[in-house]
């Protein structure tokens, strides 16, 4: 299964990185998710339970999470439930309208005789849904963030 969002956000690409990595932040501000459990934590590399919903229903995961600054990119490797193994990476490219965020979501089923079902449950209705909500949320913040620098 792969799946990838995208967006255009408006606002500093070191910004937009660092909210990306700042965990604790995101249930402040995006409203699905419910809350980010450190297990482990570093400037560079944490391990987390990460909850958040989808249409009301509740799901959540375990995640080691990587921050390469050098690179700009944060990485997240799941490490328990239905998405184990999964891989997930979130780059951030500068481009004429603004900076392109993207969300790559990486799993290789381990049945392969589930793995239409499981694409269309876990990928679509799941991951890409959430994936968007976290995009469009992400977005409005740093943007208005930048906008009140701004002024």
């Amino acid at each position: 299964m792969n799946k990838i969002n995208s967006i255009i956000m408006r606002a500093p690409k070191r910004s937009i990185f660092e909210t990306v990595a700042n965990l604790e932040l995101w249930p402040k501000i995006l409203p699905h998710y419910r809350y980010i459990r450190y297990l482990e934590r570093s400037p560079d590399r944490n391990v987390v339970v990460m909850a958040a919903t989808r249409s009301g229903i509740p799901i959540s995961w375990t995640s080691e999470q990587i921050i390469d600054r050098e690179n700009f990119e944060v990485r997240f490797h799941h490490l328990k439930a239905f998405t184990k193994g999964m891989r997930v990476i979130w780059t951030f490219q500068e481009t004429a309208p603004g900076v392109l965020v993207e969300i790559a979501h990486d799993l290789q089923f381990r049945m392969n005789l589930f793995a239409p079902i499981a694409d269309k449950i876990i990928g679509d209705f799941f991951i890409h849904n959430i994936a968007y909500k976290t995009l469009r949320c992400m977005k409005a913040h740093v943007e208005a963030k930048a906008n009140t620098a701004a002024t």
